[in-house]
Parts: structure tokens; sequence; C-alpha cells
């Protein structure tokens, strides 16, 4: 069999904190949502070189409440396990962020099939983030999160702690064990436990979800410890390193392959300024406050082998993530390619697209139009409620999108058009709206950067009738827009926009006092939208999607 090569990330664009699990033959990943609709994305695969997704684990309110949650708020750091028949899914909600607080509420979820139906959710705690259930050989089911310290003057990452949960009872029991208080690297969080040849493996990420990120590597003989630090630690870091390729490595998880073979699966960050091969050296001087990763968080792999004294490390001979990884002796299972174009003919959306902190309602129709994905109007792009947005992930950094709108408002409050949308106070929005003075229909551009409106281009008028194709073309470090009446040629609108607005990095700023205003753990989505701010009826016909990657 000749051996394939798997081409990182596995996963482009936003899909962080992945969990990695395999039944039988077939592999699953479990990657981060947060504020994003559904919620608890899930990737199949056969040979770990080719994925698909398959869906959403958490589909119904009873499973989760997002309105008012902040943005980067929801789902954080998911764990998927298998035991006695049933898929386990743990996952956290976070409510709030505000201050030295973050609000964290653990749950569970179970089903017979990766597909569902999903269970009802079981609380389980609130004290930290980034739950994991382990399933030790004796029977026993276990409970790991990180603990959250909101006091002054203690560091809030105060260690990994671990509690029995029974499964039959679906409640936690014993002791809580602090098992681990990290290293250094500080930052201690995303646990997960495994067990071989008698002993416990504790793998966490550490370090922050920036570029000095990395995963740490421990053990014991006892599952509530101590627990010894690899003598190879870090397992898997990229700080230090050149910032092309594949930088921010941490947060990961572990599966063998059932034929002798290992493999880590961890989030990791493109910064798009050095998105083209570069020598594997740094350079001299590169700042990284110049890096921005406007993709998001992604998921790689990285091979693993045991060492003679018992210990996992990267099959490389390094801890550097590396873009192109030797592919496990699997049979090729490669998957149809998807369409570039949505014509919205289906009943549903197709699993590509989200929305925002809730299942879209009677706002959003396929079939009253047929043919077209319809949006009634409700509130603005800076809302943490009621947005009439859907919208997909931009998964390269050349990409372009385009779409047609029906749309006619009736005044200057209702709007409808194309986004580039970080998060309610980063994006690039194009859309139709009214303007009394211009004295109709208009094309207006509209950015939000860190909450600040501004309009870097002339309003167009537009004619009061007809289709108005809109467009978006990303490449690399810009975008930029541009429309046209159908059948005419497409016009460019405004300047080029610095796609440094749209990424984590420029979303997650500190000030003066070293303390974080604002949170930025997504990544750049291309959305359709309506508003209707006045609360007056507005509707907008979008007849079809066309997302293509460069």
């Amino acid at each position: 069999m000749t051996t394939a090569t798997i081409h990182n990330p596995v996963l482009p664009g936003f899909h962080p904190d992945p969990s990695i699990l395999r039944v039988g033959e077939d592999f699953y990943l479990a990657t981060s949502t947060f504020e994003w609709w559904p919620g608890v994305r899930l990737h199949h695969s056969r040979d770990l070189v080719h994925w698909r997704p398959i869906g959403y684990a958490l589909t119904r309110t009873s499973q989760l409440e997002m309105r008012g949650n902040p943005d980067s708020g929801g789902i954080w750091a998911p764990c998927l396990s298998w035991h006695d028949g049933l898929f386990h899914l743990i996952y956290t909600n976070v409510r709030s962020m505000l201050g030295a607080h973050k609000d964290t509420h653990n749950y569970l979820v179970t089903a017979p099939r990766i597909d569902g139906p999903w269970s009802e959710p079981v609380y389980l705690n609130s004290s930290g983030f980034d739950p994991s259930l382990f399933h030790d050989d004796d029977g026993r089911s276990w409970l790991l999160n990180m603990q959250w310290d909101h006091r002054p003057g203690h560091h809030p990452f105060c260690g990994i702690l671990l509690q029995e949960y029974d499964r039959s009872a679906q409640r936690l029991v014993g002791t809580v064990h602090r098992i681990f208080l990290g290293t250094s690297l500080a930052v201690t969080e995303g646990p997960h436990l495994y067990k071989h040849d008698g002993w416990y493996y504790l793998l966490t990420a550490e370090g922050g979800t920036f570029y000095e990120h990395a995963a740490t590597l421990a053990r014991s003989r006892s599952i509530t410890g101590p627990y010894e630090l690899s003598p190879h630690h870090p397992l898997l870091t990229a700080h230090g390193s050149s910032p092309a390729g594949l930088q921010r490595a941490g947060h990961a998880s572990i599966v063998d392959t059932g034929r002798g073979e290992w493999y880590l699966a961890h989030l990791c960050g493109r910064p798009v300024e050095w998105r083209h091969d570069a020598p594997a050296e740094p350079p001299a001087v590169y700042s990284l406050d110049a890096l921005h990763c406007p993709l998001g968080r992604e998921t790689a792999l990285q091979k693993l082998e045991w060492t003679d004294d018992g210990w996992l490390r990267l099959a490389h001979g390094d801890n550097l993530p590396r873009s192109a990884v030797p592919a496990p002796k699997l049979p090729p299972a490669p998957f149809p390619p998807e369409p570039e174009t949505d014509h919205f003919d289906s009943p549903v959306l197709s699993s590509h697209w989200n929305t925002l902190r809730a299942p879209a309602g009677d706002w959003l129709s396929l079939t009253e139009r047929p043919g077209h994905l319809r949006l009634v109007g409700r509130e603005s792009l800076m809302s943490a409620f009621d947005q009439s947005l859907v919208a997909r992930r931009q998964q390269a950094f050349d990409c372009e999108a385009e779409t047609s709108l029906d749309f006619a408002p009736a005044d200057f409050q209702q709007c409808a058009g194309l986004v580039a949308y970080y998060n309610t106070r980063n994006h690039a929005y194009l859309h139709v709206t009214h303007d009394e003075v211009l004295g109709g229909r208009v094309l207006r551009l509209i950015l939000n950067n860190r909450g600040a409106s501004s309009e870097p281009a002339v309003p167009r008028p537009l004619p009061a009738t007809g289709t108005v194709g809109l467009r978006v073309r990303f490449e690399g470090t810009a975008l930029r827009f541009s429309w046209r009446m159908a059948g005419a040629d497409w016009q460019d609108i405004g300047p080029a926009i610095p796609m440094a607005m749209l990424s984590d990095e420029h979303a997650t700023h500190f000030h003066g006092d070293n303390v974080a205003h604002g949170f930025g753990f997504t990544g750049n989505y291309i959305g359709l939208a309506c508003q209707s701010l006045g609360g007056v009826l507005a509707v907008a016909d979008f007849d079809h999607f066309r997302y293509s990657e460069c």
C-alpha cells in the first residue's frame, strides 16, 4: 500500500479544540462552535486523510441556550468518547466573560449513533471549562475540567480537577481531586486522560491559545496522581518557530488507529501574512503583533510514536507541527467533492450554514419562494439576541462568494446584503437599503471595526427594481466587495479592506491594564443578512450562494 500524506489543516477554517475518537474503523472529530448554531460540529473519516462534515450534536434549545451569550462565548472545547454502546459528548456553555469572572456550565449528552438522536443534557458542574470524560477499564468513568479562580492575586487557571461520574445515576459522586497544577507554561486547560500499559496519561493545553500555545503530557500509575512531566515537554508547540505554516499549536487529543499507529489532533492557526511557503528558519526580525489568523483556529493532525521508556512524542523527532504528515496504513477513503453553489432547492439548510446563538425560526424560509433563501429582517449585526443572519465559514485565504438579492427596502432602517462577519464588533457589510435624499434604493458598504462604524465608499443609487448581484473576493491579506445589476459587469465598491480586521488577534485586544477587552476565538464567516431596525416587515430573497476557493 502506497503511503499517503495528511495535508494540514485537515479541517481548514474555524474548527478549534478538536476531540478525536475512533469507533471500529471510523474516526470522528468534534470541534468547538462558540456562539454559532447548531452546537458542536462533527466530522467523519475512514483514513485520517479525507474528512467530511456530518452535522452537529446540539440541535435543540433544550440542549443549548445561547441567546445573549457574548462574542466567543457559547460552546467551548467539547469532548467525544464512546462506552457501552453509547457516544458521550461533554461540552461547556460559556454565558459570561466579564471582568475576572467566567460563567461556565458543563453538560453531558449521549447518543446511540454519531448522527443521533442526542439526549437531553445532564448538568455536571460549573467550576471551570474544557470538560472531558474518561472511561477506565474497571468500568468507572471520570470527569476532568480545568478550574477557574476569579480571586484577585490568584492565577485564574488553577489546575485540573478530577471527579468520578456515575453513569447509572447520571451525576458526579465522591471526592474532587486536583490532579495537576500545570507547568511554567501556565494557562493549563483542555485536559484529556488516556490509559496505556498500566499508565494514566494526562494531556493538557498550556500557554494560552495564541502564539505561546502548547500541548503538555504527564503520567501516573494512579488516576489521582501524582503526575510526572514528560521528558519531551512540551509534546507540541510552534512557539518561537517561523511564522510560516502552522502556528498557535496546542489543545490536542490522541487517537490510535487500531493497527499500532497513533496520532495527535490539535488546533493551529495560519497567519495570513505568511500563507505562502517560507524558509524554515524565522526571519531575523518579525513581530507577533503583525500576525493575524482570519480563518481562526483550525484542526491539524500529527503522527506520534512511543519511546522505549513509555512516552509519546511526535514521530518526526521534535515538537514543531508539520503541514505534511505521513498518513496511517489504511485504505484510502475519499469523499465526493461538494458543489460550489447552493441553489436553495432543499427544504433544509446544508450543514455548512450556521446561525447565531439560536436555530433559524420563522424569519428564515426555503419554501415560501422556491429556489430562494428568504430572510425576514430583525435586529442589527451587533445584536447578541435576534439576528437574521445565515453564514458559512471562510476556509481558504483566497476565495470568493457571490449571491443575487431581490429586496425592496421601504426606508433606511431596512437592509439586506452580503457580510464578511467575524463578530458583532468586527464585520464588513455590503447591503441594499433606502436613502430618502438619493431618492430610493441604494447600495452601501459599512465597516464595523472594534465597534466603530465607518463608510469607506459613497452610496451607489440603484434602480427601483431588479435583482442586485453582490460579491466578496478574499485575496490573502485583503478583501474587496463588488456588485452588479442582472446581466451587467461586476463593479468594485470601496477600497481593499485588511483581513486583519476579521482575525482572532484583532478581536482579542489588550489595554494598558493587560486585561482583554473583547475576545476572538472563532474565525471569519461569509453571510447573508437582513435587518428591520424599525420593526416594520422587511423581506429579502437570495437566489443562490456560490462559494469557491482559488
